[in-house]
């Protein structure tokens, strides 16, 4: 869009067009027009090359003046530099002045004309591409100042205007849009630029030849033709086009063929095209940005972390691919620059975003490349020194990986920009950097200087002071171990807060640091006879606190530390909530910390890291763990002490070890539950709770005293006995109970007996106010006494109330205003929005009660847990606790019946308005929680995205900006809009019940995508019209070689999903079970034979091979190092095993052979080139019998292969058929 320009501007502008038409008129010299016009714009100060001479040119030559002398005068602009190639290009090419550039340029054009040149006519067009087919000439010159002008970057990427220039094009191309890119980086602007120059030549040409409406969307994502514009003067149409403009016509569409070869010939625009169809695509490394953008949720606490998990997932890649490390390592970089793309602008909730995204990017991607590095790094010194060479063969052989990651970021150089944080997060950290500098520098804390220090006081970069060093931080932590007490709590806020948040590169040493902080040492002179912990009071809670946010859990998940951090809590919850409250000592501002204040901020962030809060029946369903085996703290501490134990063993330790921290000295020893009694009755007692109802409470029990004092406590507001509270509960007291003053001196007992009462108090509560003894507002009332009393409680009532839920025996509560909260306020526009965001995937959504006799109801437990939650103020203190109600309230809902969900979104989005996008967008997941047809819907969507199968209405391109689009917000579009179907279908997964049957819709929705491809994205009807037409399926059909990258795209999303969804488990299901069920099973719509139908079959066993190979590199990984990988020569055995038999005739197939012999060849093809390791894993029998059936498909190669990889015992065999066959 042209730039408004000021008065003054405007006069030179109009000059400059009278010095134009005055040269015209004259029929000047078109060089000496542009020397006498560069000498003015550059005594006016004008920047040159300037976009705003090149918006005037193109606008006079497309509005008034296509003849010769302007067209000469513009190649010459473009020639001496004082108009943008790039940019006039851009303008010719499309449809873009509209009122602007009149209003700037005094532009007025013309309705009808009847002026001619002797080459041309020019009526009122718009632009050259588009009217090509009445305008050839001018389509011609456009196609020469192409030739001419389009492969020149060099000066004008150095020039001074190039960032304008760059914007000036994508505002006129709307690139940005197109790909799905939302980032104005020049460079990538550029890239954009090139590809859409070739993109929009190609389109033309089809076009020309009547072939672009058989592609899949029928029509070019540019205005090619005269349909796709607004334009007067539609008489011209029934003009007779005369000889001279057939034989351009004819002429041009050569001319825009040569054009593209130069494009693809051309060295720099070649590399240019290539970086494109690497990265707009994403074929290679779509399962990256899957995982990354999957991994972003913080639902649910990973007990593996995302090093690990994308450790082995870039290597699988890698040898799948078959690429470079650093082309690798690009893909990598790329893929986490495009998740900061997507949370660039995130909406605003209780989920972890920025900080977490820039994690990802900046820590864990970091650490990721790093173990790789290590892991062949450390192999090859195992290498040197068990070799009798010298040791010139180190230096040769390291750092083969290392130099692929210094050669990706060096290409990473264009992306540059995205590599900084967004602002916000950069002052914050600078400003806790300089406050650390201070601290280290010897500041005290409570200096009136450092409190009231602004950012204008700080250094303008910290890099002078605190730089985020390792060293630097080891001084923080020496404070916090060795300094005085206010030193310490001081110290233990700076790593807790913009250290832990935004220090990337010291996060891992950081986490490390705190988590030892949280098990300090025993005092050598300590004697008292209560734990020694409890000194350390002040400091345990500072920490507790400071890493309980959102972003601070998810970044310790990411970094695999949960189990760690479990093992380092588990003590803390032990003795805290032993203790007997009493105040045990002060911070520097006086407040007191009691004991069940430290207990409760352990207790809170300790359930966090495993889904404590899920009903039974989402622990049994599908591929999820049964209750009590591998969901709880028992599996925490068995992966805490598994990874411990290991850490050392493998090559890559050696060096990582180097890295760490010489301060940090972590106990190895093994921790049990047995250690912890106390946790593992409260345990056990949670795990009752869930599974059935209670029984009857003994009357005079220390228990039933504490149920009885809970009660007083919770509703001493209310003039009510606790007799009439628990009249109908068996075993109840009959006596009123102590006061209001007295429950609270009943209540000073440890907090673990005070859990253990708990559910027996919420179960009379909640029964009360069943039976109308007790009011919702009070029973709401008296649960957040409860919470505020003890917080740890909120994980008791969470557990209780989502059991009583499932468990249904309770009746509804009416939602009415009256008794409860009532939605209707805004429910109406809740659903609307929910059918907003759906509908991109061709979701039915079910309507919501809104208004009339049917009132919104909740199951009565549920009613009571989001009134409790709405009670809440949002401020720091509460943010801590309702990070643990949030999860759980989200997920029963999600369980109960339809409409739940919505209602309890559009009661929150009346409490906090600026969560309502977030509130919306997590009920619209509730739809696919309870209609399996939806879930297939949804899945169907991601292929077809993701393979630019799209219907007509819906703009995409396929890859992963059609996958992901960019995340989800409404600020990108005024308002909330569809949300692409990969975002909801990873966000959604979690909660599928029958996750099983995920493996076998993937499968079929895959074969079908496979078929779609054969066909190039055409429905069958059309493919039909092809084969009858003049030149039979020659332009209906896609290349084999395009082909078999869009299979390949497809297996990969596939296996992305299967292993996203159910891991390790649910890739052997698929191996195991759905594979051969689903060979031996018939497929009809494959028998269709003839040569399409061939196609069709082949390429489907190839989408096999592919899907199985990339399921199981993700979940075993290419080599032996991983504990999943120890199960892969029982599943893979068991596979072949399969295969094998079907080769000998033992087993018949449902399926084409074509296809089952395209799966064989094709998975024992990518297991001999990409992971050799597998096969020496294998049984030497059974390679043996599959080497005998490769050679009756004379296969023979692939049979010696096979074989030769097999160790000793295949080498004979190996040996013989090379003999036999000559090979």
């Amino acid at each position: 869009m042209a730039a408004f320009l000021q008065p003054m501007q405007q006069t030179l502008w109009d000059s400059v067009l009278q010095f134009t038409k005055s040269a015209q008129d004259k029929n000047s010299d078109p060089l000496l027009w542009a020397i006498q016009l560069s000498s003015s714009l550059n005594s006016a100060g004008v920047v040159l090359p300037s976009t705003e001479l090149a918006h005037l040119l193109v606008s006079y030559i497309c509005f008034e003046n296509s003849v010769p002398i302007m067209w000469k005068f513009l190649e010459k602009a473009l020639t001496v530099k004082i108009a943008a190639p790039m940019l006039v290009l851009a303008l010719l090419s499309t449809r873009h002045v509209g009122p602007l550039a009149h209003t700037v340029f005094n532009l007025k054009p013309r309705t009808h004309t009847h002026t001619t040149s002797n080459f041309c006519f020019f009526w009122n067009f718009t632009r050259v591409v588009p009217n090509r087919q009445l305008h050839p000439a001018a389509y011609r010159l456009y196609m020469e100042l192409v030739k001419r002008h389009a492969f020149s970057f060099a000066s004008h990427v150095s020039g001074p205007n190039y960032p304008k220039i760059m914007k000036s094009v994508d505002e006129v191309l709307h690139l940005s849009h197109i790909f799905g890119l939302q980032v104005f980086e020049p460079g990538l602007l550029l890239v954009e630029y090139v590809f859409s120059m070739v993109w929009q030549l190609l389109d033309a040409s089809l076009d020309d030849e009547g072939l672009l409406n058989l592609t899949s969307e029928k029509k070019s994502k540019w205005p090619t033709s005269l349909q796709d514009l607004e334009i007067d003067g539609h008489e011209t149409f029934g003009e007779k086009r005369n000889e001279l403009h057939e034989g351009l016509h004819k002429a041009n569409t050569t001319m825009a063929i040569e054009l593209m070869g130069e494009f693809l010939q051309n060295k720099v625009t070649s590399r240019i095209l290539y970086l494109a169809q690497q990265n707009f695509w994403s074929v290679l490394w779509l399962p990256i940005d899957l995982f990354l953008e999957d991994a972003m949720d913080g639902s649910q606490v990973a007990a593996i972390g995302a090093v690990e998990n994308l450790t082995g997932l870039v290597k699988a890649l890698q040898a799948v691919n078959g690429t470079t490390w650093h082309d690798t390592f690009l893909g990598l970089w790329i893929a986490a620059l495009r998740l900061v793309q997507r949370e660039r602008e995130p909406s605003e909730g209780p989920v972890p975003r920025i900080d977490t995204c820039l994690c990802m990017l900046l820590s864990i991607t970091t650490l990721a490349v790093a173990n790789i590095i290590e892991e062949e790094e450390g192999e090859l010194i195992d290498e040197i020194e068990h070799s009798p060479t010298d040791q010139m063969k180190e230096k040769q052989g390291l750092g083969k990986c290392r130099r692929g990651l210094i050669t990706a970021l060096q290409l990473l150089g264009d992306y540059d920009s995205l590599l900084t944080p967004p602002q916000s997060v950069t002052s914050v950290a600078n400003q806790a950097a300089a406050k650390a500098t201070l601290f280290i520098s010897g500041v005290n804390s409570s200096n009136s200087y450092y409190e009231s220090m602004s950012m204008n006081d700080m250094p303008i970069n910290c890099s002078h002071g605190f730089d985020g060093s390792l060293p630097e931080i080891e001084k923080v932590y020496e404070i916090a171990v060795s300094g005085s007490n206010d030193e310490k709590i001081t110290a233990a806020n700076i790593l807790c807060g913009a250290s832990l948040l935004r220090g990337w590169n010291i996060q891992e040493h950081t986490v490390l640091f705190i988590i030892k902080l949280l098990s300090p040492p025993v005092p050598a002179d300590y004697s008292g006879s209560e734990s020694y912990l409890i000194d350390y009071a002040p400091l345990l809670n500072v920490l507790l606190v400071g890493i309980s946010s959102v972003d601070c859990v998810q970044i310790l998940s990411l970094h695999g530390l949960a189990p760690l951090l479990a093992g380092a809590l588990m003590p803390i919850c032990e003795v805290f909530g032993s203790s007997v409250p009493k105040v045990s000592s002060t911070l520097p501002s006086e407040d007191e910390i009691s004991c069940h204040a430290v207990f409760s901020n352990a207790f809170s962030l300790l359930v966090r890291l495993w889904r404590f809060h899920y009903p039974p029946l989402e622990n049994v369903m599908g591929d999820k763990t049964p209750v009590g085996s591998q969901v709880g703290p028992e599996y925490l501490l068995l992966v805490r002490n598994s990874q411990l134990a290991s850490f050392g063993t493998l090559p890559r330790d050696r060096i990582k070890i180097r890295r760490y921290s010489k301060n940090l000295n972590i106990s190895l020893d093994p921790i049990f539950m047995d250690s912890f009694p106390q946790l593992k009755r409260w345990y056990w007692q949670h795990i009752e709770c869930i599974v059935s109802t209670f029984s009857g409470l003994v009357h005079g029990t220390p228990v039933h005293q504490l149920v009885d004092a809970l009660l007083n406590m919770m509703f001493r507001r209310i003039n009510r006995s606790v007799q009439s509270l628990t009249s109908t509960t068996s075993g109840s007291s009959n006596s009123s109970g102590p006061g209001a003053e007295e429950a609270y001196v009943g209540l000073q007992v440890p907090a673990w007996d005070i859990l253990e009462a708990t559910p027996f108090a919420l179960d009379a509560a909640l029964t009360a106010c069943a039976h109308g003894r007790l009011s919702p507002r009070e029973l709401a009332t008296g649960l957040k006494d409860l919470a505020d009393f003890l917080p740890a409680s909120l994980a008791t009532i969470v557990s209780y109330l989502s059991a009583e839920v499932t468990r249904g025996i309770w009746k509804p509560a009416f939602m009415n205003g009256t008794d409860w909260p009532s939605p209707a306020a805004n429910l109406a526009t809740v659903e609307q929005q929910i059918k907003k965001i759906l509908s991109a995937t061709g979701v039915d959504i079910p309507s919501l009660p809104v208004g009339g006799n049917s009132p919104a109801t909740l199951p009565l437990p549920l009613a009571a847990l989001v009134s409790l939650t709405i009670t809440y103020r949002l401020d720091k203190v509460s943010d801590r606790f309702l990070v643990l109600v949030g999860p759980a309230l989200n997920a029963l809902a999600a369980g109960c019946p339809w409409p739940c969900m919505p209602i309890i979104s559009a009661l929150w989005a009346q409490k906090v308005k600026r969560w309502s996008d977030f509130l919306v967008f997590s009920a619209s997941g509730t739809v696919f929680h309870h209609n399996g047809d939806a879930v297939v819907q949804l899945l169907k969507s991601c292929f077809t995205s993701t393979l630019g199968f799209s219907p007509p209405h819906i703009s995409s391109n396929g890859g992963v900006g059609a996958l992901l689009g960019h995340g989800f917000g409404s600020h990108l579009s005024g308002g909330i809009s569809a949300v692409a179907p990969g975002i909801l279908y990873l966000r959604v997964h979690r909660s599928i019940r029958d996750v099983m049957f995920m493996t076998e819709k993937i499968l079929s929705i895959l074969m079908h995508s496979v078929e779609d491809i054969a066909n190039s994205g055409l429905p069958r009807e059309t493919v039909e019209k092809l084969k009858r037409a003049k030149y039979g399926m020659r332009y209906g059909q896609v290349s084999l070689a395009a082909a078999m990258m869009r299979v390949k795209l497809a297996a990969s999303l596939g296996a992305s999903l299967v292993w996203i969804s159910g891991g390790l488990s649910l890739v052997q299901s698929l191996i195991q079970e759905t594979l051969p069920s689903w060979f031996i099973s018939a497929h009809g719509s494959e028998q269709e034979g003839g040569e399409s139908g061939g196609v069709v079959n082949m390429l489907g066993g190839y989408a096999l091979a592919f899907l199985v190979m990339l399921c199981g590199t993700f979940a075993w990984g290419v080599d032996s190092q991983s504990p999943p990988s120890k199960r892969r020569p029982k599943v893979l055995g068991s596979h072949l095993e399969f295969l094998a038999s079907a080769l000998d005739g033992k087993i018949s197939l449902g399926c084409d052979w074509a296809t089952a012999r395209a799966y064989v060849s094709g998975f024992l093809s990518l297991m001999v080139t990409c992971t050799p390791t597998w096969v020496r894993e294998v049984n030497v029998d059974l390679l043996k019998r599959l080497s005998k059936g490769l050679r009756q498909w004379n296969e023979e190669e692939l049979a010696v292969a096979l074989l030769g990889l097999g160790g000793i015992g295949a080498m004979g065999a190996a040996a013989e058929l090379i003999i036999e066959t000559g090979l």
